[in-house]
């Protein structure tokens, strides 16, 4: 793969450089490496740089911003982000249910309580069972 990377960056003489003939090689001479790449990467936008490195059989991706991923057609085709209006909140972006399975495609059915405390009573007195005199006492606390 070094010898495909580095007709990909048109540098196929560093192919044997001493500095970078193994991993362990470029991973000392990290900086003069980056820098390398980095020159090479500036001279090309993203779509051709993934061009030529697909060519030459070297793998590589991009790494997203937040702008791309809400652009990218796969992700949207996935409804990996989904889109809610909330109450409080007003639109909503949060992640999809993943993995998609056919069967059972799993949904999205509330984006949690409407207010602070909504559930306070079922959690406290149903689940802790607590006293209804002992969650007063706790809101005159100030604790809930």
């Amino acid at each position: 793969m070094w010898e495909r990377f580095t007709r990909a960056i048109d540098r196929p003489e560093i192919k044997d450089d001493p500095r970078f003939r193994t991993m362990q090689d470029r991973v000392a001479h990290r900086e003069e490496m980056d820098r390398l790449v980095q020159e090479w990467v500036g001279r090309h936008d993203a779509k051709s740089v993934l061009g030529i490195l697909a060519d030459e059989e070297v793998p590589a991706s991009l790494v997203y911003s937040v702008k791309d991923l809400f652009e990218d057609p796969h992700l949207k085709a996935r409804e990996n982000i989904i889109s809610l209006v909330e109450p409080l909140l007003g639109m909503l972006h949060m992640p999809g249910v993943v993995p998609k399975l056919s069967k059972t495609p799993g949904r999205i059915v509330s984006t949690g309580p409407r207010q602070p405390g909504e559930h306070n009573e079922e959690i406290y007195l149903g689940r802790l069972g607590l006293s209804k005199e002992q969650l007063l006492a706790l809101k005159t606390q100030g604790i809930v």
